[in-house]
């Protein structure tokens, strides 16, 4: 399949997905993405460690722009959670810390199971 190709399925398989499947599909990437950064260190590729880091930040700061600016609770806790994992992202890149990134996955393997509870709840509620 050619990139073009390749990327117009992306564009229209995303397209057409909820934005709780979207959300969803942003914190699998992130497992993905940051278990990739993690393997780059222990395999000493600074410029796959880099890429993979770069990509988590991507997420985590669409992230925080998919946040309501409703002024709630949980806005402001997911907002302030999110840099913090930038941050995070960040000092693993620096220190070449794969304990940073092990937290990170822990971090996001909680949001994406919680988040998957609460559409399903949502779902089931409607």
């Amino acid at each position: 399949m050619t990139a073009k190709a390749y990327q117009a399925y992306n564009q229209n398989h995303t397209a057409v997905q909820t934005p709780e499947k979207l959300i969803e599909m942003l914190y699998e990437g992130l497992l993905r993405f940051a278990s990739l950064a993690k393997r780059a260190i222990e395999e000493g590729d600074a410029e796959a460690k880099a890429k993979w880091i770069n990509k988590s930040s991507d997420i985590f700061i669409e992230l925080i722009s998919s946040l309501s600016n409703d002024g709630t609770d949980m806005t402001a806790y997911l907002s302030g959670l999110y840099m913090h994992q930038i941050k995070t992202l960040n000092r693993a890149n620096i220190k070449n810390s794969t304990n940073e990134l092990d937290s990170i996955i822990h971090v996001v393997k909680v949001l994406l199971e919680t988040w998957k509870e609460e559409t399903t709840v949502e779902y089931e509620m409607a």
